[in-house]
């Protein structure tokens, strides 16, 4: 080599960034904490597409919107239409439930996308639906929509028993005739009804069955809970079992045989408790269904109130 020679150093072509990408993200409420993890998300995937060769970040799309049906998701709808003008190639999203609200709708988007030539890489489930058949991605995601779904149910039912045993459920104050709402949601004694609650426990202990019951509240022009001149008889059966009338509740936990939360002194008292159980004593006594060794049995005669 000449003493003259000179070495040039001629780095490498970068690879083109010809793939045009884009980042999908959706959380269901705007919480800070939903927020935060909205943010993460994209910050993470844009990293992501910066150090990737080829491919170039063209357009993020990130809506807040809940996954009920009939709610906007104005950036989606957006996303789609790029991908119809061929803006984007390749779609980024952090898993298949941020991508639709239910199985139907997910599946119709794949369905367009993959007519569109569009790759749709979901970064929980490691998919992507360039290397993914359709039979098989429509197991995946039904998969997924049923998991999701159970997983959901059963953080619903322990959300309403955390509320039962913590005493915030609202259903310890829900309305029942001869109650009505103050201003708080909390129950108060709606004076008229409670008037016509009191006349139904005292006909009943004067002996009058509940049909005789339903005829004097006709006769005297009281209106049923539902405004109606017409009473139901089931109406007047459950009123006089409805313990909210000496002002406790109770709550069956349907997940477990024989769990109930019970709170007392909930609700202001119409019936005292004396009345109360006298009258669950004498529900008793004219019920033609007795309890024998061999099961429950019927009495030859129904109660009638006629002497």
């Amino acid at each position: 080599m000449s003493e003259k020679s000179r070495i040039h150093f001629i780095p490498p072509k970068p690879p083109k960034r010809d793939k045009r990408v884009a980042v999908y993200a959706r959380v269901s409420t705007n919480d800070a904490e939903q927020l935060k993890s909205l943010s993460a998300q994209v910050s993470a995937y844009t990293r992501l597409v910066a150090s990737t060769p080829q491919w170039l970040l063209v357009d993020v799309y990130m809506d807040v919107a809940s996954g009920k049906a009939g709610t906007a998701r104005k950036e989606f709808a957006r996303m789609l239409e790029d991908c119809k003008a061929h803006k984007i190639e390749i779609i980024l999203t952090k898993n298949i439930s941020r991508f639709g609200r239910d199985t139907v709708e997910i599946l119709e988007a794949l369905n367009q996308l993959k007519v569109l030539g569009v790759r749709v890489i979901f970064e929980q489930e490691d998919l992507d639906t360039a290397n993914t058949d359709s039979d098989l991605m429509i197991s995946i995601v039904e998969a997924i929509a049923q998991s999701e779904n159970e997983s959901r149910s059963e953080n619903i039912k322990w959300g309403i028993k955390q509320r039962a045993a913590n005493g915030s459920s609202k259903l310890y104050d829900r309305k029942c005739y001869g109650y009505k709402h103050d201003p708080n949601g909390s129950l108060i004694i709606d004076d008229v009804e409670a008037d016509n609650v009191r006349k139904i426990f005292n006909f009943y202990l004067h002996g009058k069955s509940v049909l005789g019951i339903l005829k004097e509240l006709e006769q005297q022009g009281i209106k049923s809970p539902t405004g109606k001149d017409k009473w139901c008889k089931r109406s007047i059966d459950v009123m006089l079992s409805n313990e909210k009338y000496v002002g406790t509740v109770r709550l069956l936990d349907s997940g477990e045989h024989g769990v109930q939360y019970v709170s007392e002194n909930n609700n202001p008292a119409i019936i005292s408790k004396e009345t109360f159980k006298a009258v669950q004593i004498e529900k008793s006594r004219r019920s033609n269904v007795t309890q024998a060794e061999d099961g429950n049995q019927r009495k030859n005669k129904k109660y009638s109130s006629k002497k």
